[in-house]
């Protein structure tokens, strides 16, 4: 005898909930009267009968036979019409039941219809258990792209083409055009695999490019010609789609421009696309300038890629001071407390003044009652300012150095603080950036013993062509790169004129022993613990590695970041992308960072009059 069919989908009261019955209201209908409690608990009961009966008739001799306590049946649908001794009404919608005039059926309780009795003509084999009904799974959440998309016109949405070396500078540039869509010519995939091989930057971002792209591509329910949705692998801002050139496209470039170079093919994917798509913006995006302007003189839209720089405009960027006006103790002194702590001098003020202040910026007065404080607490309109020591004075040399301007002195205050951890030094060359992070770092290692040696590091970027390899050691290999280190020693060793020659040089072997110099190139992993961290030339430094440099600082370290924006040598990194100004931009108004950008040149008259006339 064949055993009867399993069934295919347990009856739970999750199904019976889901049947066509009335929906009850937890409210009580405010039209209609009060129902008597016997009358509503006989139609709960009437319900309860007619649903369980309904599944009973819909399941097969052989499994009520055999069941034991739980019901197993196949879902069948249920009769909503009352038997005609009962009187129950038909059921009906809710919304069918409102518009008839009437009052929707009151939803039984969970347990009602396990506990109803069956009318006498229905027999039961087997006692029935109804389960707790299980919540209903949540519907998954609408992405934000579509409501976003679906507001905008098709002509609002560009397509932007994208160039190789826009990749190759931000890898994460998919992710960066949110609604717009973007498109990818095959000859950008040709070079992305033809730089992917090596452990430059550069074949790092072609890799991490090709890994991100592999992640889009790979189980597409739709074909690749309708596009891709950018934020399939979790992007938040990405809302657009990627379109890959699937076939070749007819262009028609000027005979002068060789058909075989990959720039000049990118563009005849551009022409192509803004003659197809004739109702979009179809825009190259590239970083290359020759390349925008043989665009523009095609009449293709061309533009620069913009999305990984921090400011435009360098005069916005944070200076860590601030000149207070000349009514400022007027407007302020109302309220103010004062009080001594630790040898300087706090002021408690409010006022409109404290609305832009930031932490650890530095606040400046000259006049009759001059000023030189640091913003040391904000709280609401309430702010705290803490005085200065002097270290123009020769009673708080560092090292037999003392400051020359007021930036330098607010540099010294930030670098010999010890709650400040991080510590960035704009300026031109000549303002003595290298010189006080150096001496700094050698009265803290050596007089005080707060570190235990100083690390010296810079991006190995040349000026003119590249030597070539050099021989020894990292350390060997490093010292041609670091010549303004040895410069800066000469300074600081000449005032140790005690001992004559035999002391000098002794000095000398103590100051070397405590530094070192290593190469960025094998920094990943490393931890370093209570150092004292220099990054010289950090202008020249990317934010992906600015990040890697400062995550290396373990507990008790401090990190000093040198760099002159203005003499950037990096190929497609200017002033505003620059890893130096990211972080500038980032660490402002932190407890334990600080920064200043150093204004007058202290090198030497020459110096000064070149940097200002060339």
């Amino acid at each position: 005898m064949p055993l009867p069919k399993p069934p295919t989908k347990p009856a739970t009261l999750l199904d019976l909930d889901s049947a066509p019955l009335a929906r009850a209201t937890r409210t009580k209908p405010r039209t209609q009267p009060d129902v008597a409690p016997q009358a509503a608990a006989s139609n709960i009961a009437i319900l309860g009968q007619n649903r369980k009966a309904a599944l009973l008739q819909a399941t097969p001799v052989g499994d009520r036979a055999d069941t034991t306590g739980v019901m197993s049946t196949q879902a069948a649908p249920i009769n909503a019409q009352a038997a005609p001794d009962t009187k129950a009404p038909a059921a009906l919608p809710i919304a069918a039941a409102r518009a008839a005039g009437g009052t929707p059926a009151t939803r039984p309780p969970r347990n009602a219809i396990a506990g109803a009795t069956l009318a006498p003509d229905q027999k039961a084999t087997a006692s029935v258990i109804a389960k707790p009904a299980l919540p209903a799974p949540r519907a998954p959440k609408a992405p934000r792209a579509a409501p976003i998309r679906a507001a905008l016109s098709p002509d609002a949405i560009k397509l932007f083409v994208l160039d190789t070396n826009v990749l190759l500078h931000d890898p994460s540039s998919l992710f960066r055009f949110e609604e717009h869509d973007i498109f990818l010519p095959i000859v950008t995939l040709e070079e992305l695999d033809n730089n992917k091989k090596g452990m430059s930057e550069v074949a790092r971002n072609a890799r991490q490019v090709s890994r991100s792209l592999d992640g889009l591509v790979g189980d597409v329910d739709e074909g690749i010609e309708q596009g891709i949705p950018l934020g399939k692998l979790g992007s938040r801002e990405a809302i657009g789609r990627l379109f890959l050139q699937t076939q070749a496209l007819e262009t028609s470039l000027p005979d002068t421009l060789a058909a075989g170079k990959a720039d000049n093919q990118i563009l005849g994917v551009v022409q192509a696309l803004q003659r197809k798509f004739a109702e979009r913006q179809v825009v190259l995006v590239s970083k290359d300038i020759n390349m925008r302007i043989k665009a523009r003189a095609l009449g293709l839209r061309a533009e620069d890629y913009h999305n990984d720089q921090v400011i435009d405009d360098l005069d916005l960027l944070y200076g860590g001071t601030l000149a207070l006006t000349s009514d400022f103790w007027e407007r302020h002194s109302k309220g103010m407390e004062s009080w001594q702590q630790g040898g300087y001098n706090f002021y408690r003020i409010s006022g409109p003044a404290v609305a832009g202040f930031m932490l650890n910026q530095f606040v400046y007065l000259d006049g009759d009652m001059p000023l030189s404080a640091q913003v040391k607490e904000l709280n609401g309109k309430t702010a705290v300012l803490q005085t200065l020591r002097d270290y123009g004075h020769p009673k708080h040399a560092v090292w037999g150095l003392t400051a020359r301007n007021r930036e330098q002195n607010f540099a010294l205050n930030l670098l010999m603080n010890p709650e400040v951890d991080f510590v960035t030094l704009l300026g031109q060359a000549g303002t003595g950036k290298t010189l006080l992070a150096l001496a700094t770092g050698l009265a803290q290692t050596l007089e005080h013993k707060r570190y235990s040696e100083i690390i010296v590091t810079r991006a190995t970027v040349p000026v003119g062509e590249d030597i070539g390899y050099l021989p020894g050691t990292e350390e060997e290999k490093m010292q041609p790169w670091m010549g303004a280190l040895e410069d800066n020693l000469e300074v600081l060793n000449q005032g140790s004129g005690t001992g004559g020659e035999w002391g000098r040089a002794a000095a000398t072997d103590l100051i070397r022993s405590r530094i070192k110099v290593k190469s960025m190139s094998f920094m990943r992993g490393r931890t370093f613990i209570n150092k004292f961290l220099i990054i010289d030339e950090a202008q020249n430094l990317t934010p992906k590695q600015m990040k890697t440099l400062v995550t290396r600082a373990g507990p008790g370290t401090k990190v000093i970041c040198l760099g002159n924006i203005a003499q950037i040598d990096t190929p497609y990194l200017t002033e505003g992308s620059s890893g130096l100004t990211y972080v500038v931009d980032r660490f402002k108004g932190w407890a334990h960072a600080g920064h200043i950008t150093l204004q007058r040149g202290e090198r030497s008259r020459l110096a000064d009059f070149a940097a200002d006339a060339l």
